[in-house]
Protein backbone atom coordinates (compact mmCIF):
# COMPACT_ATOMS: atom_id res chain seq x y z
CA UNK A 1 0.00 0.00 0.00
CA UNK A 2 1.51 3.29 -0.89
CA UNK A 3 1.86 6.08 1.66
CA UNK A 4 -0.50 8.78 0.36
CA UNK A 5 -2.95 5.14 0.81
CA UNK A 6 -2.05 5.04 4.75
CA UNK A 7 -2.69 8.78 5.30
CA UNK A 8 -6.04 8.96 3.94
CA UNK A 9 -6.72 5.69 6.30
CA UNK A 10 -4.76 6.95 9.46
CA UNK A 11 -5.56 10.53 9.27
CA UNK A 12 -9.59 9.92 9.13
CA UNK A 13 -8.90 7.13 12.03
CA UNK A 14 -7.37 9.75 13.95
CA UNK A 15 -10.31 12.51 13.56
CA UNK A 16 -12.41 10.58 16.37
CA UNK A 17 -9.49 11.69 19.13
CA UNK A 18 -10.76 15.12 20.42
CA UNK A 19 -7.36 16.01 21.69
CA UNK A 20 -6.77 18.29 18.47
CA UNK A 21 -9.48 20.85 17.74
CA UNK A 22 -9.77 20.57 14.00
CA UNK A 23 -9.22 18.52 11.13
CA UNK A 24 -8.19 20.20 7.50
CA UNK A 25 -9.67 21.32 4.93
CA UNK A 26 -9.87 19.97 1.45
CA UNK A 27 -8.58 22.52 -1.40
CA UNK A 28 -8.08 21.65 -4.95
CA UNK A 29 -5.67 24.05 -7.26
CA UNK A 30 -7.38 25.35 -10.02
CA UNK A 31 -3.89 25.63 -12.11
CA UNK A 32 -3.82 29.75 -11.74
CA UNK A 33 -3.63 30.16 -7.92
CA UNK A 34 -1.03 28.77 -5.46
CA UNK A 35 -0.83 26.16 -3.22
CA UNK A 36 -3.95 23.24 -2.20
CA UNK A 37 -5.07 21.52 0.71
CA UNK A 38 -5.51 17.86 0.41
CA UNK A 39 -7.22 17.71 4.13
CA UNK A 40 -5.88 15.15 5.50
CA UNK A 41 -4.13 14.45 8.61
CA UNK A 42 -3.57 18.50 9.28
CA UNK A 43 -5.61 19.54 12.64
CA UNK A 44 -5.22 22.41 14.78
CA UNK A 45 -4.98 23.14 18.12
CA UNK A 46 -4.22 26.17 20.20
CA UNK A 47 -1.39 26.91 22.33
CA UNK A 48 -2.13 28.83 26.10
CA UNK A 49 -1.19 32.20 24.76
CA UNK A 50 -3.86 31.74 22.43
CA UNK A 51 -1.71 30.99 19.15
CA UNK A 52 -3.40 28.44 16.44
CA UNK A 53 -0.49 25.79 15.54
CA UNK A 54 -1.25 23.00 12.77
CA UNK A 55 -0.44 19.48 13.74
CA UNK A 56 0.30 16.63 11.72
CA UNK A 57 -2.43 13.83 13.01
CA UNK A 58 -2.58 10.38 12.18
CA UNK A 59 -2.50 6.91 13.67
CA UNK A 60 0.44 4.92 13.39
CA UNK A 61 -1.79 2.19 12.54
CA UNK A 62 -5.92 1.48 12.89
CA UNK A 63 -5.32 -2.05 14.18
CA UNK A 64 -5.97 -2.79 17.38
CA UNK A 65 -6.27 -5.89 19.62
CA UNK A 66 -9.10 -4.49 21.42
CA UNK A 67 -12.91 -4.36 20.88
CA UNK A 68 -14.21 -1.05 22.53
CA UNK A 69 -17.31 -1.35 21.29
CA UNK A 70 -17.86 2.97 20.64
CA UNK A 71 -14.76 2.98 18.34
CA UNK A 72 -15.03 2.49 14.79
CA UNK A 73 -11.25 0.85 15.18
CA UNK A 74 -12.31 -1.75 17.33
CA UNK A 75 -10.86 -5.29 16.09
CA UNK A 76 -14.25 -6.55 15.46
CA UNK A 77 -14.96 -3.49 12.79
CA UNK A 78 -14.64 -3.97 9.27
CA UNK A 79 -12.76 -0.98 8.81
CA UNK A 80 -10.24 -0.82 6.08
CA UNK A 81 -6.78 -1.04 7.89
CA UNK A 82 -3.72 -0.05 7.47
CA UNK A 83 -0.08 0.80 9.07
CA UNK A 84 2.93 3.32 8.71
CA UNK A 85 6.17 1.96 9.88
CA UNK A 86 7.96 4.45 12.32
CA UNK A 87 10.38 5.75 9.74
CA UNK A 88 7.57 6.25 7.13
CA UNK A 89 5.71 8.63 10.00
CA UNK A 90 9.23 10.42 10.58
CA UNK A 91 9.19 11.05 6.74
CA UNK A 92 5.75 12.43 6.62
CA UNK A 93 6.58 14.99 9.76
CA UNK A 94 9.90 16.31 8.02
CA UNK A 95 8.32 16.55 4.88
CA UNK A 96 5.12 18.35 5.80
CA UNK A 97 7.27 20.52 8.66
CA UNK A 98 9.75 21.66 5.70
CA UNK A 99 6.84 22.76 3.41
CA UNK A 100 5.79 24.84 6.53
CA UNK A 101 2.41 22.80 6.13
CA UNK A 102 2.79 21.73 10.19
CA UNK A 103 4.52 23.01 13.49
CA UNK A 104 3.96 19.07 15.35
CA UNK A 105 3.17 15.76 15.27
CA UNK A 106 0.02 14.21 17.34
CA UNK A 107 0.55 10.74 16.94
CA UNK A 108 -1.50 8.22 18.42
CA UNK A 109 -2.05 4.41 17.42
CA UNK A 110 -4.66 1.44 17.83
CA UNK A 111 -3.15 -1.52 19.93
CA UNK A 112 -1.06 -4.03 18.47
CA UNK A 113 0.40 -7.06 19.99
CA UNK A 114 0.84 -5.41 23.55
CA UNK A 115 0.79 -2.04 25.38
CA UNK A 116 4.70 -2.31 25.65
CA UNK A 117 5.26 -2.86 21.74
CA UNK A 118 2.69 -0.12 20.79
CA UNK A 119 4.89 2.18 23.35
CA UNK A 120 8.14 1.85 21.77
CA UNK A 121 6.71 2.00 18.19
CA UNK A 122 5.45 5.67 18.67
CA UNK A 123 8.78 6.40 20.86
CA UNK A 124 10.92 5.17 17.75
CA UNK A 125 8.85 7.39 15.55
CA UNK A 126 9.58 10.64 18.39
CA UNK A 127 13.14 9.53 19.06
CA UNK A 128 14.35 9.53 15.79
CA UNK A 129 12.48 12.89 14.98
CA UNK A 130 14.54 14.43 18.13
CA UNK A 131 17.71 12.66 18.06
CA UNK A 132 18.54 11.94 14.06
CA UNK A 133 17.11 14.45 12.58
CA UNK A 134 17.62 17.37 15.62
CA UNK A 135 13.46 18.03 15.05
CA UNK A 136 12.23 20.69 17.37
CA UNK A 137 8.67 21.19 16.73
CA UNK A 138 5.85 19.95 18.86
CA UNK A 139 5.45 16.10 19.64
CA UNK A 140 2.17 14.70 21.24
CA UNK A 141 1.96 11.18 21.81
CA UNK A 142 -0.36 8.43 22.91
CA UNK A 143 0.38 7.13 26.26
CA UNK A 144 -0.90 3.70 26.58
CA UNK A 145 -2.32 2.49 29.46
CA UNK A 146 -0.40 -0.42 30.71
CA UNK A 147 2.60 -0.04 29.11
CA UNK A 148 5.69 0.18 31.55
CA UNK A 149 6.72 2.78 33.70
CA UNK A 150 10.48 2.54 31.76
CA UNK A 151 8.90 3.20 28.68
CA UNK A 152 6.28 6.32 29.86
CA UNK A 153 9.58 8.11 31.50
CA UNK A 154 10.89 7.42 27.78
CA UNK A 155 8.33 8.95 25.94
CA UNK A 156 8.04 11.83 28.42
CA UNK A 157 11.65 12.75 27.33
CA UNK A 158 11.09 13.33 23.74
CA UNK A 159 7.77 14.14 23.71
CA UNK A 160 6.56 17.53 24.46
CA UNK A 161 2.85 16.35 25.92
CA UNK A 162 1.57 12.64 26.81
CA UNK A 163 -1.92 11.89 26.96
CA UNK A 164 -3.66 8.46 28.32
CA UNK A 165 -7.18 8.55 27.43
CA UNK A 166 -9.71 7.79 29.96
CA UNK A 167 -12.72 7.58 27.04
CA UNK A 168 -15.55 6.49 29.79
CA UNK A 169 -16.17 8.21 33.00
CA UNK A 170 -17.05 4.98 35.28
CA UNK A 171 -15.79 1.71 35.13
CA UNK A 172 -18.93 0.63 34.74
CA UNK A 173 -19.27 2.24 31.03
CA UNK A 174 -15.79 0.33 30.71
CA UNK A 175 -16.79 -2.88 31.73
CA UNK A 176 -20.25 -2.46 29.12
CA UNK A 177 -18.25 -0.90 26.18
CA UNK A 178 -14.72 -1.18 26.60
CA UNK A 179 -14.21 -4.07 28.32
CA UNK A 180 -10.26 -4.52 27.40
CA UNK A 181 -10.05 -1.21 29.49
CA UNK A 182 -9.66 -0.56 33.28
CA UNK A 183 -9.79 2.64 34.86
CA UNK A 184 -6.81 1.41 37.87
CA UNK A 185 -4.84 0.57 34.96
CA UNK A 186 -5.16 4.02 32.95
CA UNK A 187 -4.88 6.09 36.02
CA UNK A 188 -1.45 4.13 36.63
CA UNK A 189 -0.51 5.51 33.49
CA UNK A 190 -1.46 9.20 34.17
CA UNK A 191 0.10 8.86 37.85
CA UNK A 192 3.30 7.79 36.14
CA UNK A 193 3.32 10.72 33.89
CA UNK A 194 2.33 13.06 37.00
CA UNK A 195 5.75 11.53 39.27
CA UNK A 196 8.05 11.52 36.06
CA UNK A 197 6.94 15.56 35.42
CA UNK A 198 6.79 16.42 39.27
CA UNK A 199 10.53 14.86 39.22
CA UNK A 200 11.71 17.18 36.05
CA UNK A 201 10.08 20.40 37.38
CA UNK A 202 11.90 20.23 40.46
CA UNK A 203 15.17 19.21 39.06
CA UNK A 204 14.91 22.36 36.57
CA UNK A 205 13.93 24.48 39.94
CA UNK A 206 17.63 23.25 41.46
CA UNK A 207 19.82 22.99 38.47
CA UNK A 208 22.20 24.90 38.00
CA UNK A 209 21.53 25.34 34.32
CA UNK A 210 19.27 24.34 31.86
CA UNK A 211 21.80 21.99 29.84
CA UNK A 212 21.52 19.31 32.55
CA UNK A 213 18.22 19.47 33.35
CA UNK A 214 16.18 16.07 31.64
CA UNK A 215 13.11 17.54 30.18
CA UNK A 216 9.91 15.47 30.94
CA UNK A 217 6.60 15.87 28.82
CA UNK A 218 6.70 19.95 29.44
CA UNK A 219 3.28 20.82 28.14
CA UNK A 220 2.04 18.21 31.01
CA UNK A 221 -0.42 15.67 30.17
CA UNK A 222 -4.15 15.74 28.99
CA UNK A 223 -7.39 12.95 28.50
CA UNK A 224 -10.23 12.34 26.54
CA UNK A 225 -14.18 11.51 27.77
CA UNK A 226 -16.67 10.48 25.14
CA UNK A 227 -19.76 12.12 26.05
CA UNK A 228 -23.36 10.43 25.10
CA UNK A 229 -22.04 6.72 24.43
CA UNK A 230 -23.44 5.63 27.79
CA UNK A 231 -26.41 6.73 30.09
CA UNK A 232 -23.19 8.01 32.60
CA UNK A 233 -24.46 11.84 33.94
CA UNK A 234 -22.78 14.96 33.35
CA UNK A 235 -22.51 14.94 37.38
CA UNK A 236 -20.00 11.38 36.94
CA UNK A 237 -18.42 13.07 34.26
CA UNK A 238 -17.51 16.02 36.13
CA UNK A 239 -16.83 13.93 39.23
CA UNK A 240 -14.38 11.88 37.09
CA UNK A 241 -13.26 15.44 35.57
CA UNK A 242 -12.18 16.71 39.19
CA UNK A 243 -10.83 13.71 40.26
CA UNK A 244 -8.21 13.64 37.22
CA UNK A 245 -7.36 16.99 38.10
CA UNK A 246 -6.99 16.98 41.58
CA UNK A 247 -4.76 14.06 41.49
CA UNK A 248 -2.87 13.96 38.33
CA UNK A 249 -2.44 17.77 37.26
CA UNK A 250 -4.16 17.11 34.07
CA UNK A 251 -3.56 20.54 31.36
CA UNK A 252 -7.16 20.09 30.50
CA UNK A 253 -9.67 17.01 29.57
CA UNK A 254 -11.36 17.01 26.21
CA UNK A 255 -15.08 16.24 25.88
CA UNK A 256 -16.43 14.02 23.18
CA UNK A 257 -19.76 13.99 21.67
CA UNK A 258 -20.54 9.84 20.69
CA UNK A 259 -21.56 10.01 17.09
CA UNK A 260 -22.90 6.79 15.35
CA UNK A 261 -21.43 5.37 12.98
CA UNK A 262 -22.67 3.19 10.18
CA UNK A 263 -22.65 -0.58 11.64
CA UNK A 264 -22.77 0.14 14.60
CA UNK A 265 -23.40 -2.00 17.61
CA UNK A 266 -26.61 -2.55 19.40
CA UNK A 267 -25.78 -1.04 22.40
CA UNK A 268 -24.97 2.44 21.26
CA UNK A 269 -27.48 4.90 20.92
CA UNK A 270 -28.88 5.31 17.52
CA UNK A 271 -28.43 9.26 17.89
CA UNK A 272 -25.22 11.66 18.45
CA UNK A 273 -24.93 13.35 21.71
CA UNK A 274 -25.96 16.87 21.00
CA UNK A 275 -23.31 19.31 20.80
CA UNK A 276 -24.31 21.80 23.42
CA UNK A 277 -23.92 19.04 25.47
CA UNK A 278 -20.61 18.82 24.66
CA UNK A 279 -20.12 22.53 25.05
CA UNK A 280 -22.28 22.98 28.45
CA UNK A 281 -19.35 20.60 29.96
CA UNK A 282 -16.16 22.44 28.72
CA UNK A 283 -18.18 25.40 30.16
CA UNK A 284 -17.94 23.86 33.27
CA UNK A 285 -14.38 22.12 32.91
CA UNK A 286 -13.55 25.82 32.24
CA UNK A 287 -15.65 26.83 35.61
CA UNK A 288 -13.34 24.45 37.91
CA UNK A 289 -10.07 24.78 36.28
CA UNK A 290 -10.16 29.45 36.03
CA UNK A 291 -13.09 30.29 38.20
CA UNK A 292 -12.38 28.06 41.16
CA UNK A 293 -15.85 25.86 41.23
CA UNK A 294 -16.08 22.31 42.36
CA UNK A 295 -17.59 20.05 40.20
CA UNK A 296 -20.65 19.15 42.75
CA UNK A 297 -21.52 22.99 42.87
CA UNK A 298 -22.76 22.57 39.09
CA UNK A 299 -25.10 19.65 39.53
CA UNK A 300 -27.19 18.18 41.69
CA UNK A 301 -28.93 14.64 42.53
CA UNK A 302 -32.48 16.22 41.58
CA UNK A 303 -30.58 17.67 38.53
CA UNK A 304 -27.62 15.78 37.68
CA UNK A 305 -27.18 17.13 33.79
CA UNK A 306 -26.32 20.42 33.28
CA UNK A 307 -28.77 22.85 31.97
CA UNK A 308 -28.81 22.52 27.61
CA UNK A 309 -30.58 26.22 27.51
CA UNK A 310 -28.12 28.42 29.76
CA UNK A 311 -24.41 28.46 31.05
CA UNK A 312 -23.56 26.35 33.97
CA UNK A 313 -22.81 29.76 35.85
CA UNK A 314 -25.63 31.28 35.09
CA UNK A 315 -27.26 28.23 36.10
CA UNK A 316 -25.61 28.26 39.60
CA UNK A 317 -26.72 31.87 39.89
CA UNK A 318 -30.21 31.68 39.93
CA UNK A 319 -29.59 29.14 42.07
CA UNK A 320 -27.76 30.73 44.74
CA UNK A 321 -29.64 34.19 44.57
CA UNK A 322 -28.47 34.83 48.28
CA UNK A 323 -24.94 34.89 47.13
CA UNK A 324 -26.17 38.03 45.61
CA UNK A 325 -25.92 41.29 44.65
CA UNK A 326 -22.02 41.33 44.40
CA UNK A 327 -21.15 45.09 44.79
CA UNK A 328 -18.13 44.79 41.95
CA UNK A 329 -16.51 48.17 43.78
CA UNK A 330 -15.94 45.62 47.02
CA UNK A 331 -15.95 42.16 46.25
CA UNK A 332 -13.22 40.38 46.77
CA UNK A 333 -11.71 38.35 43.22
CA UNK A 334 -13.25 34.76 44.26
CA UNK A 335 -16.31 36.29 44.78
CA UNK A 336 -16.66 38.03 41.08
CA UNK A 337 -15.59 34.99 39.67
CA UNK A 338 -19.30 33.43 40.37
CA UNK A 339 -21.20 36.80 38.96
CA UNK A 340 -22.77 35.85 35.56
CA UNK A 341 -21.29 37.78 32.44
CA UNK A 342 -18.32 38.52 33.55
CA UNK A 343 -15.22 36.58 32.82
CA UNK A 344 -11.74 36.34 34.58
CA UNK A 345 -10.32 38.59 32.20
CA UNK A 346 -12.69 41.31 33.49
CA UNK A 347 -12.16 40.26 36.77
CA UNK A 348 -9.22 41.22 36.74
CA UNK A 349 -9.65 44.94 34.81
CA UNK A 350 -12.22 45.38 37.36
CA UNK A 351 -9.97 45.05 40.46
CA UNK A 352 -7.39 47.19 38.63
CA UNK A 353 -9.80 50.30 37.74
CA UNK A 354 -11.31 50.27 40.78
CA UNK A 355 -8.54 51.13 42.62
CA UNK A 356 -8.53 54.65 41.16
CA UNK A 357 -12.14 55.23 40.58
CA UNK A 358 -15.25 53.21 41.97
CA UNK A 359 -16.94 51.91 39.06
CA UNK A 360 -20.82 52.59 37.54
CA UNK A 361 -22.62 50.46 34.83
CA UNK A 362 -20.99 52.94 32.10
CA UNK A 363 -17.78 51.26 33.47
CA UNK A 364 -19.06 47.84 32.99
CA UNK A 365 -20.09 48.66 29.55
CA UNK A 366 -16.85 49.95 27.99
CA UNK A 367 -15.20 46.61 29.03
CA UNK A 368 -17.67 44.57 26.81
CA UNK A 369 -19.46 42.94 29.71
CA UNK A 370 -23.31 42.02 28.87
CA UNK A 371 -25.04 44.08 31.20
CA UNK A 372 -28.33 42.16 30.11
CA UNK A 373 -26.91 39.42 32.12
CA UNK A 374 -24.72 41.24 34.88
CA UNK A 375 -27.19 43.92 35.71
CA UNK A 376 -29.77 41.33 38.25
CA UNK A 377 -26.98 40.35 40.16
CA UNK A 378 -24.39 43.34 40.85
CA UNK A 379 -24.32 46.55 42.22
CA UNK A 380 -22.52 49.94 40.68
CA UNK A 381 -22.17 53.43 41.91
CA UNK A 382 -25.55 54.06 39.99
CA UNK A 383 -27.32 50.57 40.09
CA UNK A 384 -28.55 47.94 42.81
CA UNK A 385 -29.78 44.38 42.13
CA UNK A 386 -31.75 44.53 45.03
CA UNK A 387 -35.15 44.34 43.30
CA UNK A 388 -34.64 42.67 40.00
CA UNK A 389 -32.86 39.59 42.35
CA UNK A 390 -36.66 38.64 43.49
CA UNK A 391 -38.62 38.55 39.98
CA UNK A 392 -40.14 36.02 38.68
CA UNK A 393 -39.16 36.49 35.26
CA UNK A 394 -35.14 37.30 36.41
CA UNK A 395 -34.37 33.42 34.27
CA UNK A 396 -36.19 34.55 31.41
CA UNK A 397 -34.78 37.88 31.43
CA UNK A 398 -31.26 36.94 31.48
CA UNK A 399 -31.12 33.72 29.55
CA UNK A 400 -29.68 34.60 25.90
CA UNK A 401 -32.25 33.64 23.29
CA UNK A 402 -30.76 30.45 21.11
CA UNK A 403 -30.53 31.00 17.58
CA UNK A 404 -33.25 29.08 15.41
CA UNK A 405 -30.94 26.04 13.60
CA UNK A 406 -30.95 25.68 9.79
CA UNK A 407 -32.00 22.03 10.26
CA UNK A 408 -34.08 21.48 13.10
CA UNK A 409 -36.20 24.41 11.28
CA UNK A 410 -36.62 22.73 7.84
CA UNK A 411 -37.50 19.30 9.29
CA UNK A 412 -40.48 21.49 11.35
CA UNK A 413 -41.35 23.26 7.97
CA UNK A 414 -41.29 19.47 6.47
CA UNK A 415 -43.59 18.11 9.10
CA UNK A 416 -45.82 20.70 10.56
CA UNK A 417 -43.90 20.06 13.98
CA UNK A 418 -42.71 22.63 15.79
Amino acid sequence: MQVQQKLEILADAAKYDASCASSGAKRSGNGTGVGHSDGMGICHSYTPDGRCVSLLKILLTNYCTYDCVFCVNRVSSDVKRARFTPQEVVDLTLSFYKRNYIEGLFLSSGIIQTPDYTMEQLITVARTLREVHSFGGYIHLKAIPGASDLLIEQAGRVADRLSANMELPTQQDLVQLAPDKKIDVIEETMSQIFEHKAEADEDRKTASSRATVKRFAPAGQSTQLVVGATPSTDQEILATASHLYGNYDLRRIYYSGFSPFPQGDARLPLRPAPLVREHRLYQADWLMRYYGFKGEELTTPEQPNLDLTQDPKLTWALAHREFFPVDVNKATREVMLRVPGIGYRNVERILRIRAYHPLSLEDLRKLNVRLKTVTPFVTTTDHTAATTLDAMHLPEAVVIPAQMQLFDAAVGASTGQI
